[in-house]
Formats: structure tokens, sequence, C-alpha cells
């Protein structure tokens, strides 16, 4: 083998497609979404390499139009699972094995097939079965996915490279082995980029892994899968499981070589998975790692000196790209009653201009929602809000499943700081104000501190720097990420790590090293190049 060893570039971030009409990229993604539509696919899971096609099927829907469906995929349950671990298990040592430059090697291969070849597919998958218009699905499928796999490498050779000091006498250094087991990898249905990351990074350190994607993102995960069997990644390494969490969980987690779980998701899941994990704990042979981002319920404090431009793209972008289907997206909005009276009519002007429709409609700003449990849930905050006698709707709040999800573009105001919808979780294209006296600041930074149980994102818009140092510090445990002058959404690979504290997981930060140090070993080695042959002190 040779001695050569292959260092991963230094990286930069994809730059979108605005995907302008009569552009060769929206000619390409047109054609794409076309074949998608008349595909009927038949997607089953990939278990050692292999294609499993079970017969349990399930359709593969679009949230914008319930009349069509994109086909079927096969649903994995406990057998499965079973074979999925052992797939894991025997690929195992050869993975851990190949030098890591060239595990590395195979990720850079799949950010070049992302934003190359596949672009187009993995745009077109993301809008139609997850529901994203062109703009979304292009930063996160293409662009966040191809960074994830063009960083992570870097960030790896960061870790590698965190050597102790030798001395003359002494050689010491630092292994970083992959985790005894192996990784199970949860994901979302809302970002393909997670579900991209979540399996990729442990693999990326050596591990092998039983990978659970979302049931309502099978289109846009298949795709990736395609991706890494043709950048060469070997059988075994990542197992593609669509299915039944529970039973594949059960499975997943009574093993005695589970080694970690990296999750992204509800909060309700993540904590019945930790349960899980430690009702097994004394069957396990190490303790294993746990990972995960859960759920926000994320804010945007203006301050009376804020710029209301500013503040005005930051609530309209933050709370409703995406429909509010972020884990990040601002659902609560604290205005100074100084300015209220023009700030709030010119948000609700802008609230009911916002153009929804179907994804292939490229002036849509936004979509449907998931499904129709999503649908119903977030209905039922809007009608409660409706009823609530210190709540008003000032926008929005139509609710229409008669031909796909659709939720109108909501903003509420409530005068009780700790009104229903200010203080749940949506994950809906919902946003409530509070208005505050801005005679005290301080009494309005305590409330948004306390009004939730989560800590992931939060902003803040203000001229005065005084003001912006005393959200800064009020806010310190609020958000795992905190923005000044922009929407609490939109973090990119590199530059702003991501993850969240408090309720809203284990703030392990994704897009950076940080995350990749939870799935190693590390082994601290020391050779004496001078080693006594006396027991005896030397003043002895």
């Amino acid at each position: 083998m040779s001695d050569g060893t292959l260092s991963a570039m230094k990286s930069v971030n994809e730059k979108p497609y605005d995907y302008a009409p009569g552009s060769a990229e929206r000619e390409l993604l047109e054609v794409e979404l076309r074949n998608l539509l008349g595909a009927e696919l038949d997607i089953p899971l990939i278990i050692g390499g292999k294609e499993i096609r079970t017969g349990k099927t399930q359709v593969l829907a679009t949230p914008d139009d319930r009349s069509r469906t994109l086909g079927r995929y096969h649903k994995a349950g406990a057998k499965e699972a079973a074979l999925a671990v052992e797939a894991a298990l025997a690929a195992k040592q050869s993975w851990a094995a190949m030098p890591r430059g060239e595990r590395a090697a195979i990720f850079r291969k799949a950010a070049a097939l992302i934003s190359g070849k596949y672009r187009p597919r993995i745009v077109a998958a993301t809008m139609l079965g997850q529901g994203k218009t062109a703009y979304q699905a292009e930063i996160d499928a293409a662009c966040e996915t191809a960074d994830f796999f063009r960083f992570n490498p870097v960030f790896a050779e960061q870790i590698w490279d965190m050597q102790p000091d030798s001395t003359a006498t002494e050689t010491n250094r630092m292994e970083y082995r992959p985790l005894e087991g192996f990784v199970y990898a949860v994901t979302p249905f809302n970002f393909t980029s997670i579900a991209a990351n979540l399996p990729s990074a442990p693999a990326l350190m050596g591990n092998t892994v039983v990978w659970k994607p979302a049931s309502s993102s099978i289109l846009s995960n298949w795709v990736l899968m395609k991706v890494y069997e043709e950048a060469g990644l070997p059988p075994g390494v990542i197992n593609f499981l669509p299915g039944s969490g529970s039973e594949i969980s059960a499975v997943a987690l009574a093993r005695r070589e589970f080694a970690g779980l990296h999750f992204t998701g509800s909060t309700r899941v993540f904590k019945d998975l930790w349960r899980q994990i430690a009702a097994n704990i004394d069957g396990y042979s190490a303790y294993p790692r746990i990972v995960g981002e859960t759920g926000g319920k994320d804010f945007i404090f203006m301050d009376p000196s804020a710029d209301q431009n500013i503040a005005l793209a930051a609530a309209v972008r933050g709370a409703f790209e995406y429909q509010g289907q972020k884990c990040s997206a601002a659902s609560r909005l604290y205005v100074p009653r100084s300015v209220s009276g023009d700030f709030l009519p010119r948000l609700a002007d802008e609230v009911r201009s916002l153009p929804m429709g179907k994804v292939t409609d490229f002036g849509a700003f936004l979509s449907a929602v998931i499904d129709e449990a999503a649908f119903d849930t977030i209905e039922g905050f809007i009608e409660r809000a409706r009823r609530s006698p210190t709540a008003r709707i000032l926008a929005g709040g139509g609710c229409d499943k008669s031909e796909g999800f659709y939720i109108e573009p909501t903003l509420i105001e409530d005068r009780d700081p700790r009104g229903e919808t200010m203080v749940s979780e949506l994950f809906g294209p919902v946003l409530t104000v509070h208005v505050y006296d801005d005679g005290d600041r301080c009494a309005a930074y305590r409330l948004v501190d306390s009004t939730s149980p989560y800590g992931l994102t939060g902003s803040v818009i203000a001229r005065d720097r005084n003001a912006i140092i005393a959200a800064q510090e009020a806010l310190r445990n609020a958000a795992g990420n905190f923005y000044v002058n922009d929407k609490p959404t939109g973090a990119v690979v590199g530059r702003q790590p991501f993850g969240g504290m408090r309720g809203s997981g284990t703030n392990d930060k994704a897009g950076s090293f940080l995350n990749l140090t939870r799935w190693v070993n590390a082994l601290a080695v020391k050779e004496n190049l001078d080693p006594p042959s006396d027991w005896r002190y030397a003043n002895a």
C-alpha cells in the first residue's frame, strides 16, 4: 500500500443556484421533476449492499398534492433490523482498517456527485417528497449536503492533528479509533442534509451505521444511498432501513454492540430512545454515545433601536421559509410597545402577501406542510388561538387540506406572554408576537429566557451596540445559535456550527469538529525512549 496520505482540501461552501427562468439549471430541474412524477418508484431497503424488498409497502406521498403519488417504499421490521446490525458489524473491521484519507476521499467524491451529476435529482426529490420550494431544496439538499461531505474530512483532520507534546526521552501520540460496535442514526424529514450528515459523520470516523430515515423523506434519502454507492462506499458501512421506528429501535438498542445514537427529531422520541438506552445500560459492552438535536421555540427580540426593515425581513424569512418546518424557525417575536403600532400592521401585510402554492410553482414562497398529522396539529393551535381571550389573529389562519396540506402563513398577537402559541413548539407557518414594555427591557429578556424549555436559536435586532451586548448577555443560555441582526435560521457548515441546549439537545455542534469527536475513542500512547532499568530512586 502507498505510504502517501490523502489530505482533505480546505473547502469552501457550495454556492446555490437561483433557478432563474431560462437558466440551464432550471431546465434540468424541470426535466427531473417530470421524470420523478412519472417514475412510480419501488424503493427497497439496502442492507449489506443488497436490495431487500419486504412486500410491506407504504406510499411515497407528495404533501402539496394529495391526488398524486411517487410510488412506494418497502418497510423494515425487526427481522430486517437484525440483518442490518449484522451487516454493519461484518463491515466494521475492514472499514475501520481503511486509511482515513481513503475514507475521506469517498465522501469528497459524494460531494462532487451531489453538486454535479445528482444535483437535479436530489433537489427534485426533496421538493416533491418533502414539500420544499426549489430554493429551499437547493440550499438544503444540494449545498448543505455537499458542504457536510467536503468539510467533515477537514474537521476530521483537525482532530487527527491534535497530538500531545513529546520530549527527548519519550514519544507521545493520540490515536482516534472508531467506537466499538455500530452507530444507530435516526434522521428527520425536514432536511436532506441532516439525513446525509447523521450516518456519514460517524462513518467517516471509521464506524459502521444502521440508518433509520424518516418515512416522509424516503425519496431524497434513497438518492443519497445511490450517491454513496457510486462514490465507492463499501457494502454494509451505511445500511438503509426505512420502516417502523419502534421496531427498528427496539432491535438496535437491545444489542450489546450498540455504540452510539446520532439523532435529529422530536423531543418526545429522543427522550424515549434515551430511556430505552438507560434501561439496557447493563447489557452494553461500553457506555453508548448519545448525540441528539430535537426541538426549538426560537425567538426574535426586536429592540427599540431596531431597523424595522431588517426586523421585518428576519421575521418573515425566519418564520415562514419551508412553512416553518425547521427546528430553528422563528415562532415567537418580541416587539417593543413604542414601535408596535407601526410595525405590526406592516408585518401583517407582508405575511398576507406571501405566495403559496405547489412546489413546482417556482414563484411560490411556501407550500404545504408535510402530512395530515402535522396539518391537524397546527390547525388545532390556530383554532385555539382564535378562541383565546388574550390572542388575536393578525394575518392568515386559513387551513385547507382538500388538495394538499395547506396552512396559510399565520401571524398571531398574544397579550399573554405564556399563551399556548408562545410556549409550544408548532413546527408550522405560525409566528406569535408579544408586545413588551420597552421601559423595562431586563424584564423582557427574563421573559424570553424563561418562556420556553428549549434553547436552540434566537436573534436580536438592534442598532444600539449596548442593547446588542445586553441581549447577548441576558440570553446567553437561551440559544445554542445566536444571531445579531439576522433571522435565527440558516446555519452554514463551517461558519455557524449548529446545535442547541436545554430541551433542544446535546449541543454537539454539527458542522464542526466537535460533532466528529463524539464518534471516536481516543487512545493515548506513550513510548519511553530511555526507560529506567532499576526500580530504585536516584536519591535512595
